[in-house]
């Protein structure tokens, strides 16, 4: 692609004041997302939460995110990423000071729909931008490092949160929250550019704002086993398990596992880090997204088969495994910015939605799935660590059986 044929294309420095407003609403989106694996001992304590509710709660938040994908995909490209993120970040401030007031456990969980519901779009609606403002390459470096930014969210929701938490405690944090993304908000009004619907953009006079081309796409449905299972558990397990398996079956204190959390969201950070500095350079190679997702999620089998065996014998490596469980997991990441690449830009909005409900409905299903199999597990007699490993092998069987799937489907592109 070229800037002569897209006169949309942002100049360097506007690139990088668009993605900086950007980043920092999804950084505290990643936050609010990551911060319920860190405080899970104070939250199951204070509210006397089972593991089905601490799996119920953290997943409200993919809940509340998942029921807005498909209007939100519409939403985008009839409006455009502005004008729609700062209409759902408004329910995203209301949501932490929902739960910062909660006095019960269905009020955390109420709570938690809304702030999922209210940060549904800081990835979804750059992402969207990026696809009119961006060549191929810079999408696929853009998109890696607006995870980058995410994963540095979630290292802030680990020590930084436990280090806070004896001077602010958890409902305060959620004040402080609310008062960051209106922050945020206001530096979007500023700086992203509104939404062109002139006939110099791409835009299509006869699209009827439905989802027809994307759910007829079979390049869409090769992916989309791999996006529920291996992508949304990913995310349940760094945003929620690690921190419980790092204490229920590892035997790790609280700060201990807060500090283990901060070196697998690190580690992540490096991950989609470097991604963004490869993506581009491999797109110039004409390396396809398929072939590396084929080949490199298989290592997350390997690594979860490991931590499976081991269980609490693993000790003080607990850590280390599941951060490379993750980052081995963020091959499939790639696949997020290849369904946006499959369709022309008009339709961008609703195949990122499309997808990512794909992913988030995986996630919400992945982390109350666990909690439901180990509850079920200690009814059936077994300790923690044995229920937490038998939970955790019958996500592994999910996730293998994706990815047999994708590779063994026909590789079609949507266009």
């Amino acid at each position: 692609m070229s800037a002569a044929k897209h006169p949309e294309h942002l100049s360097c420095r506007m690139a990088v004041v668009v993605f900086v407003a950007f980043a920092l609403a999804y950084f505290f989106s990643a936050l609010v997302r990551a911060i319920t694996a860190t405080l899970s001992p104070t939250l199951t304590s204070e509210f006397s939460l089972s593991a089905q509710d601490l799996g119920l709660l953290a997943g409200g938040y993919f809940l509340g995110f998942s029921l807005t994908q498909l209007p939100l995909g519409r939403w985008l490209d009839r409006h455009g990423p502005k004008k729609v993120v700062l209409a759902f970040l408004s329910v995203a401030v209301l949501g932490c000071l929902a739960f910062a007031w909660a006095e019960s456990f269905h009020g955390l969980l109420a709570a938690r729909v809304l702030c999922g519901m209210g940060v549904s779009a800081c990835l979804m609606a750059p992402l969207t931008g990026y696809r009119r403002w961006f060549d191929a390459g810079t999408q696929l470096r853009t998109n890696s490092w607006m995870l980058m930014t995410g994963s540095f969210g979630m290292v802030a929701a680990t020590l930084p949160v436990q280090w806070l938490m004896p001077i602010w405690g958890w409902r305060t944090l959620f004040v402080m929250l609310a008062t960051m993304i209106a922050i945020a908000m206001l530096l979007i009004a500023a700086l992203v550019p509104r939404w062109s619907s002139e006939p110099g953009a791409d835009v299509r006079t006869d699209d009827d704002g439905g989802y027809r081309e994307i759910w007829r796409s079979r390049y869409f449905w090769r992916l989309t086993p791999i996006g529920f299972f291996s992508y949304g558990g990913m995310v349940a397990i760094q945003t929620l398990w690690a921190g419980p398996w790092m204490t229920q079956v590892a035997g790790w204190s609280p700060q201990e596992a807060a500090t283990g959390l901060f070196g697998i969201n690190l580690s992540m950070l490096v991950s989609f880090w470097l991604w963004g500095l490869v993506t581009p350079r491999l797109a110039k190679w004409g390396i396809p997204v398929d072939r590396l997702i084929a080949r490199g999620l298989p290592l997350t089998f390997v690594v979860l088969a490991f931590l499976i065996w081991q269980g609490p014998a693993l000790g003080a490596a607990a850590a280390v495994s599941l951060a490379l469980f993750c980052v081995c997991s963020t091959f499939v990441a790639l696949a997020q910015p290849a369904v946006g690449m499959a369709f022309p830009s008009h339709l961008a909005g609703r195949a990122l939605s499309a997808y990512n409900l794909v992913i988030f409905a995986g996630i919400f299903v992945v982390q109350w799935g666990i909690g439901l199999a180990v509850d079920a597990g200690r009814s059936a007699g077994l300790d923690k660590p044995a229920a937490y490993q038998v939970a955790l092998a019958g996500f592994a069987m999910c996730s293998i059986a994706s990815w047999l799937y994708f590779v063994l489907s026909k590789p079609h592109q949507a266009r």
